[in-house]
């Protein structure tokens, strides 16, 4: 149980570090992503509300008191990260390898926990 307890709360740490630099990039080097996502053919009108979603996204998978909201959560990341990576991938600009992390993270986040829930 304290091994499930350990994986889960690094895979998640190391999940929210990744999303809160991507969320410090959306506010603080706003040129820089909007370039990004002009590159992609995103409007670039999403680019706060985008990164106001990942902040509360965070904020539910870290408290246990919404379970519910923790499972759209999780899912919206994972969507979320699927789409970033064949997204980077296609404009062959190289960071899909930060989406596969954070699939990844997202993932062994999404399995401990539910164990940790068992």
């Amino acid at each position: 149980m304290k091994k499930n307890k350990i994986v889960y709360n690094v895979a998640t740490g190391l999940l929210t570090v990744l999303i809160l630099f991507s969320a410090g990039m959306y506010f603080f080097n706003y040129e820089e992503v909007a370039q990004m996502f002009t590159n992609f053919g995103y409007p670039t009108y999403i680019i706060y509300p985008y990164a106001v979603i990942k902040l509360v996204g965070l904020f539910a998978i870290w408290n246990p008191n919404f379970s519910i909201i923790k499972e759209w959560a999780y899912a919206g990341f994972f969507f979320a990260f699927i789409l970033a990576f064949f997204a980077h991938y296609m404009i062959n600009d190289g960071e899909h390898i930060s989406a596969l992390l954070a699939l990844l993270f997202l993932v062994v986040s999404y399995i401990f926990n539910k164990k940790i829930q068992a």
